[in-house]
């Protein structure tokens, strides 16, 4: 097949001709090598062809049907991960959901069992202020442990290993010496740490003074820096029977922590809970077969071919763009003698594919910890939540791209694609004007402020108070401090509140707003705002019109597929 030219623009160069001989020899695979060299004298570039499959390019699934009769399988898999993945997300939110909550629900249960006179503390910890709180907490607790069985109305048990159960740990953690004589403004003392530890196995009676009398445990409160009690429970998560589940067994880590590492006089207590979730090692549910779990398993790897069959035609999809693109860079070069710009460029380079693709492969990989976490093989809840739940996001997000087929829908994703040059640079000079806030607010109010106590704590206050949230117990928390911070505090805040919500905020609106309008304008004269939409624009044929079938006329070897792989 040869080759067809309008003679158009095209001065016969030696640089043109050497293009031509390159792009021949890469089509040799596809066609003989004279068939690209025949007829040369008389060759006529067909701008049109290229024309037609760059509009074809960038038509709809719609549009494509109608001019070439292809079905719009992306499509049809996009809306049927809609549905698949939010039913596998929902069946695993329920699941999770139940753990998270008996995972709290136990961890209360620990706090009001084990920590004497414990209420629901959610402005601060349980503290303890003198040597006797301090000794009483630690016996109410082995007391506890050792009567758990008479004094728990839940499942828990002890841990059994090899015919023994698991005892009581009590550590304290102290330096190694040390000399404080606060009176006279003198100390000596060796920063090495050392930790001594006694074990209580649970069937052990233990009396008041049995921990004073123990030659190797006494509590030295002036070096003392943490006493840490470990014990383990376990227990099994029933209610999930009723949504016909496979119980897990779980067993809890505990660490009951006083800390003293302050010596300020304040002994702070509070509990620590490891999990880990494994399949009980013997089981029978009354009337369950198991086809509950087979169908989920099946539902899964459902949702797993179809993620792979999105993912395999969103690649193939993005790399035929990109061979396009290069079509066009080296066609539009040799034609016009011009450099097709970056933002032409990217054109090709579709963006919602790219995010199908990071969701198909967020579904996978979460689908396959699902099943694991299934089968017990896996305890991964959290990273398989995270990965669906964005993944799940993502697919949602995606529906857009095919609501942008409509102008009146369309009008925000080109706001945002436009825009988001513009405010990224633009977030980028305030964010040095807000970090220079935090680390002021965080140096000067830590000390006096409890949202200012952290860096962390400060950035997310001031995001609150740039949102216009939490304003007046900012301000009022700040009231009896003295009047140097409080005055500091006043400047600082009205600054903030001044420049961010004032200043800050309306600008980064009114560029939105900017953009916004320059995207409707052309909208409305419907101009090309770019060298590539304005050569497509140029191809005035529906897709009705059937010039957009393939034949072997219409391709042309100089810039067809095979010259580029």
């Amino acid at each position: 097949m040869c080759v067809r030219i309008k003679s158009q623009s095209w001065s016969r160069t030696p640089a043109h001709v050497f293009l031509l001989f390159v792009f021949c020899v890469c089509a040799l695979s596809h066609q003989e090598f004279a068939s690209c060299f025949c007829h040369y004298n008389s060759l006529e570039l067909t701008v049109e062809d290229f024309r037609w499959r760059l509009k074809y390019f960038f038509m709809n699934p719609c549009e494509k049907y109608r001019a070439r009769g292809r079905k719009p399988w992306k499509l049809m898999i996009q809306i049927l991960k809609i549905a698949i993945t939010t039913i596998q997300l929902v069946s695993f939110g329920l699941s999770n959901e139940m753990m998270v909550t008996f995972k709290d629900e136990n961890l209360m249960t620990f706090r009001n069992l084990f920590l004497k006179g414990y209420k629901d503390h959610r402005h601060g910890s349980l503290s303890l202020y003198t040597k006797r709180d301090v000794n009483e907490h630690i016996h109410y607790i082995i007391n506890r442990y050792t009567n758990l069985q008479n004094l728990t109305v839940g499942n828990l048990a002890y841990e059994l290993i090899n015919g023994d159960y698991t005892p009581l740990t009590l550590c304290q953690v102290f330096y190694r010496n040390s000399t404080i004589d606060p009176e006279n403004d003198t100390f000596d003392i060796d920063p090495h740490i050392d930790k001594d530890c006694i074990s209580i196995h649970p069937m052990q009676s233990l009396s008041n003074n049995t921990l004073a009398t123990h030659p190797n445990f006494s509590l030295d409160f002036r070096r003392l820096l943490s006493v840490n009690i470990y014990l383990t429970l376990k227990t099994i998560n029933l209610q999930t029977v009723r949504h016909h589940e496979l119980p897990d067994c779980y067993d809890f880590h505990i660490v009951i922590i006083f800390d003293n590492r302050a010596h300020s006089g304040k002994i702070k207590v509070d509990i620590e809970n490891d999990v880990r979730i494994y399949e009980c090692s013997d089981w029978n549910v009354e009337g369950t077969s198991g086809k509950n779990d087979y169908l989920l398993l099946s539902f899964d790897s459902v949702v797993i071919l179809a993620c792979f069959a999105s993912l395999i035609l969103c690649i193939r999809s993005v790399i035929h763009g990109i061979q396009l693109q290069f079509e066009f860079n080296i066609f539009f070069h040799a034609y016009y003698n011009k450099t097709v710009s970056w933002s032409d460029r990217m054109e090709f380079v579709n963006g919602w594919y790219m995010l199908i693709i990071v969701s198909d492969i967020m579904t996978i990989t979460g689908s396959v910890l699902k099943i694991g976490i299934q089968t017990k093989f896996l305890t991964n809840y959290d990273v398989c939540s995270i990965l669906l739940g964005t993944a799940t996001m993502l697919v949602w997000v995606g529906v857009i791209r095919y609501l942008s087929f409509f102008k009146k829908y369309n009008i925000l994703i080109l706001t945002l694609r436009a825009a988001l040059p513009n405010v990224f640079r633009f977030c980028v000079c305030a964010a040095m004007i807000y970090l220079g806030y935090c680390f002021c607010g965080w140096i000067v109010l830590g000390p006096y402020h409890d949202k200012f106590r952290t860096l962390a704590k400060v950035t997310e206050c001031l995001f609150s108070l740039l949102n216009g949230d939490d304003m007046f117990s900012t301000f009022l928390r700040m009231r009896d401090k003295t009047y140097m911070v409080w005055l500091f505090s006043r400047l600082y805040l009205y600054s903030f509140i001044s420049i961010f919500i004032y200043m800050v905020l309306s600008l980064f609106i009114a560029l939105i707003n900017d953009t916004y309008e320059t995207i409707k304008h052309h909208q409305k004269d419907k101009e090309p705002v770019s060298q590539l939409q304005a050569f497509i624009a140029e191809c005035i044929d529906q897709p009705e019109s059937g010039r957009y079938q393939i034949t072997d006329e219409s391709t042309c070897c100089m810039f067809s597929r095979g010259c580029f792989g």
